[in-house]
């Protein structure tokens, strides 16, 4: 009967552990990154619709410019805003790219009714910014 010897370079698994550990680490490590960016991307979106929401208000009652004061303080950081203003109704559009290394972009909205009293703006008010 023969025992393998220690030394036999095909029964030797020296080191196998060590792989093993590496590869489970490095699952680890991709799958808590997926969770975080999905956090992220969730919390971004409630972001942006509480921006939509507050830009679309005070541009309701006359106050476009202090709306968008507003939603750049409530939305995610670089989120791009939009103001869209059309007879009774303004619209306003929040998005962002919550995580900036996937070409991923989360978007909020919310319209309002104009109140009484309260002009239209100007045409060609797009409102960008």
């Amino acid at each position: 009967m023969h025992c393998p010897r220690r030394s036999d370079p095909v029964r030797d698994d020296t080191g196998a552990v060590t792989v093993e550990a590496a590869m489970a680490l490095g699952t680890l490590v991709l799958v808590t990154a997926a969770a975080v960016a999905a956090v992220a991307t969730v919390a971004a979106g409630v972001r942006c619709t509480d921006a939509a929401r507050e830009l679309a208000r005070l541009a309701a009652r006359g106050d476009a410019d202090q709306g968008r004061i507003a939603a750049a303080a409530l939305a995610p950081g670089g989120a791009e805003t939009e103001l869209r203003l059309g007879g009774q109704t303004v619209v306003a559009t929040v998005r962002a790219r919550p995580v900036g290394l996937l070409p991923l972009a989360v978007e909020g909205s919310s319209v309002a009714v104009t109140e009484a009293g309260v002009g239209a703006a100007p045409p060609g008010d797009a409102g960008g910014g």
